[in-house]
């Protein structure tokens, strides 16, 4: 029987954990602290589930996600997405294509003027049509992972090691593979995956990879990402907010920015906030320092009282996160020796994990993502699997 080892324990490790074990296949996840731990990209209960992207391979594999997610919650009898529909709006957001593309795979969705809209939702003020989708929610991030990760536990084929900072990988003269720790601790194994997320700038050169594929790979840019909680103006006496708030993305020619109900993370009292991309860029995840500045902090309150009059533009809890982005905010699945990354999601890939885990269960087990997406593969899956797929 093939033995696996994952590095990382966020969404795409735990899936591909989860994927793994499903297949009869063994493995052990390492993590440097625990199981998304805050200081990578899958902590925390509030992460956006959406349909909505332009290109329509995108949105497809949206939906096979969900398909494998609500196999994850009816295994575990938990609910880890909850419904809240989702807003798209501003001048630069093209809600034109996203229509195009729910029309054609029969996404439920709407189109509202501003005016309908703000009838609709006061607590916002839209300047531009609005499509809404009801199908969309919010993940809770870091049950999500240890859902995946109790279930592969479960299978009696998978083990989990905690404070376990893999350092390298190397090739023994058996042809098998060998993780080294920090602490020159060593697993073996027959193939790695690596799903280190911010972590995977740093770890990259030690991987034994073939000079022709590091060459090959995109250049990685990882993001300190500031997030803010703002609370509901108007909230029923056990402080939640008076009236249903969707998820939303708004695109303007000035800012790009997201948010969504704050979940766990915010005692369920607030809205999340946060402007996509706008963190400082560093070298890798050890290079962050958890700060806040105060000039996102200014810029955010005065995004609050421009456009969402149903907040109090006064956050009560802020955060940060890792966005690993590549050029084009594709994905990086992609193979070589033995070892597989599934990494560098830019900032989007919360959506995607159980199908995450499915194509690197694939590719570690000698199949491909290709075998995965079935026919019809657009040439932007190139033959060596990376996934350039601009979801801009």
């Amino acid at each position: 029987m093939t033995e696996h080892i994952v590095i990382g324990a966020g969404l795409a490790g735990a899936a591909a954990a989860w994927a793994l074990t499903a297949r009869g296949e063994n493995v052990t996840v390492v993590d440097r602290l625990t199981p998304a731990n805050a200081r990578g990209s899958s902590h925390g209960s509030a992460r956006i589930f959406r349909y909505a992207y332009p290109e329509r391979l995108y949105a497809e594999l949206v939906v096979r996600a969900r398909d494998l997610w609500t196999a994850v919650e009816e295994s575990a009898g938990i609910e880890l997405i909850t419904p809240t529909g989702a807003l798209d709006h501003g001048e630069a957001r093209h809600t034109a294509q996203l229509t195009a593309v729910f029309d054609e795979l029969g996404i439920d969705h709407e189109v509202l003027d501003a005016e309908a809209a703000r009838a609709r939702w006061p607590q916002f003020a839209f300047d531009t049509e609005v499509l809404w989708h009801p199908d969309a929610g919010v993940i809770d991030a870091e049950r999500s992972v240890r859902t995946l990760l109790d279930l592969a536990v479960a299978t009696g084929r998978a083990r989990i090691l905690e404070d376990w900072t893999a350092a390298a990988v190397d090739r023994r003269s058996t042809g098998s593979l060998r993780v080294t720790s920090a602490g020159e601790d060593a697993i073996a194994a027959d193939s790695v995956i690596v799903a280190a997320g911010g972590w995977l700038p740093a770890l990259l050169g030690n991987l034994d990879l073939p000079a022709g594929f590091l060459s090959s790979l995109p250049t990685f840019e990882v993001r300190e990402e500031q997030a803010f909680h703002l609370p509901y103006r108007d909230t029923t006496a056990d402080g939640r907010p008076a009236q249903a708030w969707p998820t939303f993305i708004h695109k303007s020619a000035e800012i790009f920015t997201y948010g969504l109900p704050g979940g766990r993370d915010a005692g369920f009292a607030g809205q999340k906030l946060a402007q996509f991309n706008g963190g400082r860029v560093i070298g890798s995840a050890l290079d962050q320092d958890g700060q806040i500045t105060e000039t996102m902090r200014q810029r955010m309150i005065a995004y609050a009282r421009a456009h969402l009059p149903g907040l109090v533009p006064e956050p009560f809890a802020e955060t940060t996160c890792l966005f690993t982005n590549t050029p084009s905010e594709d994905f990086l699945i992609d193979s070589a020796g033995g070892v597989t990354i599934v990494s560098a999601c830019s900032g989007h890939g919360a959506k995607f994990a159980p199908l995450l885990g499915e194509f690197a269960a694939a590719l570690a087990t000698g199949g491909g993502v290709r075998d995965q997406l079935g026919g019809g593969v657009p040439e932007e899956f190139r033959a060596a699997h990376h996934a350039h797929l601009s979801r801009r």
